[in-house]
């Protein structure tokens, strides 16, 4: 797909003096490189990333750290090739100043190295891959979200503290597929069966007939985008739900699965950093302003576009622009001086939040309209599995 400027400048450049002695100079503007998975199964993820992060730009009066913001919107297709090849037109040939907006794990870790080499900064609003958690963090990757285990590992902790002893895992089989297991199995201890299923994938019928085959008290799912929409509606089409509990991470049962899904999802559990109810003036101001943009509850993609958008603008501000110094824009992304929709959250060593994560539920509000009601705190202050084995220099 050809790059398409989405948000272009409101006001004039900024004209910034320069201390004598030195090389930085403040840059005229910011190129924002925004690629993510826009078309197929996953792209309603993609799009709420993107929305999220454009209603920021747009709350900043069109720039980011007051100089005006320039947004490079590509399609990764939701493949690898696809996204190199967009990602180096993006590094390139616009030089953007930042990278953003991939959603699924395996397009991180494909993309990740183009931007690390350009020293081009990637913020992360959704994939959070355990090995740049780890042993391949870098200095150039920072990640707004979660690590990718971390709401699976909170979903895992209140299923084992509700005491059920017999659960099936489905999930895709992708690097996120399998951070997921990990993150749920850190904290379940009791019996479960995993079931992987093809990234993409829509039709559910040979697993629904292992899980009823299996008896499970209860189910654990991660199918993002499309693929969670029709193994939900598969789910209850086959009966199952009426002996079988479902647990999810937020991704699975976000606004946009239950926008499309509707009633059958009542009752539903699961786990996020972030619920359209908290109460806060930076995520009222979001959800009130999101609704009345684009007509519908954003999902915790959106907050996570959203707070990319945010990220950039304090840490350009902090540097006055001089976006050539890379290390001192590093200790400003490392600073985190902005408010954030979640809450408070800092970032750990890897560059990964260390954050609260919360148990929600499906439920109706005070309008009628089935969404995420958030019930209690499962974590507070809670850091990822594997920055102890990061040695970021």
């Amino acid at each position: 797909m050809r790059l398409a400027a989405v948000v272009s400048a409101v006001a004039a450049t900024l004209a910034v003096s320069l201390p004598l002695g030195t090389s930085a100079h403040a840059a005229d503007k910011v190129k924002v490189g925004f690629l993510s998975t826009l078309s197929g199964p996953g792209a309603g993820l993609g799009v709420d990333i993107r929305d999220g992060f454009q209603l920021g730009v747009k709350h900043l009066n069109g720039k980011l750290g007051n100089l005006p913001a320039e947004v490079l919107v590509a399609d990764d297709q939701q493949k690898p090739d696809v996204a190199k090849q967009e990602a180096e037109k993006l590094l390139k040939r616009e030089k953007v100043d930042f990278m953003t907006g991939i959603v699924f794990s395996n397009l991180m870790l494909a993309v990740g190295p183009q931007a690390f080499d350009a020293k081009t900064y990637y913020i992360s609003a959704n994939a959070g891959p355990s090995q740049y958690a780890g042993e391949q963090c870098n200095p150039f990757f920072f990640n707004v979200a979660w690590q990718n285990d971390n709401l699976h590992e909170a979903m895992g902790k209140y299923v084992q503290d509700k005491g059920f002893r017999n659960v099936v895992i489905v999930t895709p089989n992708y690097p996120g597929g399998k951070d997921a297991v990990s993150g749920f199995k850190r904290f379940y201890q009791g019996k479960s069966e995993e079931v992987y299923t093809k990234l993409g994938q829509l039709d559910y019928a040979a697993e629904l007939a292992q899980i009823r085959a299996t008896k499970p008290d209860a189910l654990f799912f991660f199918l993002p985008g499309g693929m969670g929409i029709n193994f939900v509606k598969q789910f209850v089409a086959a009966g199952l739900s009426r002996d079988i509990q479902l647990f999810a991470p937020g991704f699975s049962a976000d606004e946009d699965v239950i926008k499309a899904v509707g009633a059958p999802m009542l009752g539903m559990f699961n786990s996020s950093h972030w619920a359209h109810d908290f109460n806060n003036p930076e995520n009222k101001r979001f959800v009130a302003d999101f609704e009345k943009e684009y007509g519908r509850l954003p999902s915790l993609y959106a907050s996570q576009g959203y707070d990319a958008a945010m990220l950039i603008d304090a840490a350009v501000r902090d540097v006055k622009g001089k976006l050539d110094d890379k290390e001192v824009l590093r200790k400003a992304l490392e600073a985190k001086r902005f408010k954030s929709v979640r809450g408070d959250f800092k970032f750990n060593n890897n560059h990964y939040p260390v954050q609260n994560y919360v148990l929600r539920v499906i439920s109706k509000d005070v309008q009628g309209r089935v969404t995420n009601k958030t019930m209690s705190t499962t974590f507070s202050n809670h850091a990822d599995a594997y920055a102890n084995q990061c040695k970021m220099k």
